[in-house]
């Protein structure tokens, strides 16, 4: 089952996760090489969960539009 998001939503959000994990990936690469090791890590998990959550958007998106246009929901290639 779906989220009362439209796919224009989950797009939306989605770009904006992959936008904060990229910010948070920068923000571990200067704390790596400044030394920060602990920083670094942090900034780099905070980095993962935002790429979750661009991928939960994707694939939500992706479901609103197989419902929409009546086909079977893309697989994931990644599988």
């Amino acid at each position: 089952m779906t989220s009362a998001h439209t796919a224009p939503d989950h797009h939306t959000h989605a770009a904006d996760h992959h936008e904060k994990a990229a910010r948070h990936h920068r923000e571990a690469a200067s704390h790596h090489e400044a030394g920060d090791a602990e920083a670094a890590g942090h900034y780099a998990h905070v980095a993962s969960g935002h790429a979750a959550n661009a991928a939960h958007h994707a694939t939500e998106a992706s479901k609103l539009h197989a419902e929409h246009y009546g086909h079977e929901e893309m697989e994931d290639e990644n599988a």
